[in-house]
């Protein structure tokens, strides 16, 4: 079970929110997720049970369904869902930060009212389409184009690696109104994804994550009402950025869980293992190993919670700070499993014990939502005064 000895920099409710997702991710996810992973079989029922305890509605406001309980409670919930599944730990991007926090900070009333409740609630499910098959780190080079046509746009293009979207009602979606212009040029709608035109193909083949849907969004002629664009028109990849910071914390809090999950269970195996005739606990090779694995998975906690705090105080632009808890997590969530590798052993390369499992899974922190070389450049720049991560 995850440390107990930060309670003190929590409060009452907080605690009582982290216990009650804890008994909830132990109950209802653990027993299956290995059987659910192997079987690539997503867990909408769980999806909804989440959102029934209010989870993907931590840093909405109440009006529009949410609980407003905040940052520090959002990453709080992700962690624990991440302890036990990489593949549910997704939905708090797709129902919450990529959607639901895009729509609130840039669109109209009407859409704020029309979409939030219902991917708060998860009635709708949400995904957000950004890289593209030839386009990555590099996202003002998108080939993603929206072109306006009276009171519509018409867009076209190909969106890859798109969580959840073979399952997905409803895309924030990047697109070029102006490729001439490169990242002045960029837009930002909501699309409903069962709209003439609208077509997905699902990506089976991966190294982990199975139990979370992935694929392709194809645009052919697509014609989105005027009044579903994010914000202004040409401002898209300033909205990215902001985006980006929101969801850069759900990545950061989903790879301490699977910091703490590998720790959990190499703490497990190591007091039940024994070998010379006593645990392996007791010999100084694990303890040094064990040693590692709680100091790597403290210190991404407490960047991430540092990063989670300050948006709370009103410091939501916070880049610096959320790229540094990104970085730092994800390679920790690459490492800190390795090292229950060391730990389990044989034990640990089979899919028999959870560990392989936590390590596939632990290995996406470092790509997805901005890849580890792109948290380095942002924090080297800024050190060293070239561009200044946090600019509000």
């Amino acid at each position: 079970m995850s440390s107990d000895r930060y309670d003190v920099e929590l409060s009452e409710d907080l605690i009582i929110l982290r216990d009650t997702v804890r008994k909830f991710a132990d109950k209802e996810i653990a027993p299956h997720v290995d059987e659910d992973e192997k079987n690539h079989r997503w867990q909408r029922d769980l999806v909804d049970k989440m959102a029934e305890l209010g989870l993907f509605g931590c840093p909405v406001p109440e009006e529009y369904g949410g609980n407003g309980m905040g940052y520090l409670a959002h990453a709080i919930v992700t962690e624990e869902i991440g302890r036990v599944s990489g593949s549910l730990r997704v939905g708090f991007n797709m129902q919450t930060m990529g959607t639901s926090m895009s729509i609130l900070k840039w669109g109209s009333e009407e859409l704020k009212r029309k979409y939030i409740p219902d991917l708060v609630s998860a009635k709708k499910i949400g995904c957000f389409g950004i890289t593209e098959p030839d386009t990555g780190s590099d996202t003002a080079s998108m080939s993603s184009t929206a072109v306006r046509d009276g009171d519509h746009y018409i867009l076209n293009g190909r969106k890859m690696w798109i969580t959840w979207s073979p399952v997905a009602d409803v895309c924030v979606v990047f697109a070029m109104t102006d490729k001439a212009a490169k990242h002045k040029g960029m837009s930002v709608f909501v699309m409903d994804m069962d709209l003439p035109g609208v077509s997905t193909v699902a990506i089976k083949d991966k190294l982990g994550i199975w139990a979370c849907p992935t694929g392709e969004v194809i645009m052919e002629d697509v014609r989105v009402p005027a009044s579903y664009r994010l914000g202004e028109e040409g401002k898209g990849f300033q909205y990215l950025m902001k985006e980006l910071i929101s969801t850069r914390l759900s990545a950061a809090a989903g790879a301490v869980g699977t910091c703490q999950a590998a720790l959990d269970e190499s703490i497990k195996y190591a007091n039940e293992r024994r070998q010379f005739g006593r645990p392996i606990a007791e010999y100084q090779m694990v303890q040094e190993t064990i040693a590692r694995m709680v100091a790597e998975t403290e210190a991404a906690r407490a960047l991430t919670w540092r990063c989670a705090i300050q948006k709370d105080r009103g410091m939501v632009n916070n880049m610096r700070e959320t790229c540094l808890a990104k970085f730092y997590a994800s390679r920790a969530a690459d490492e800190v499993p390795n090292l229950g590798l060391d730990v389990l052993s044989a034990y640990g390369y089979s899919n028999e014990y959870p560990m392989a499992r936590i390590l596939r899974d632990g290995k996406v922190y470092k790509i997805l939502e901005g890849a580890t070389n792109i948290m380095k450049m942002i924090l080297a720049t800024d050190a060293l005064g070239i561009k200044k991560a946090n600019k509000d």
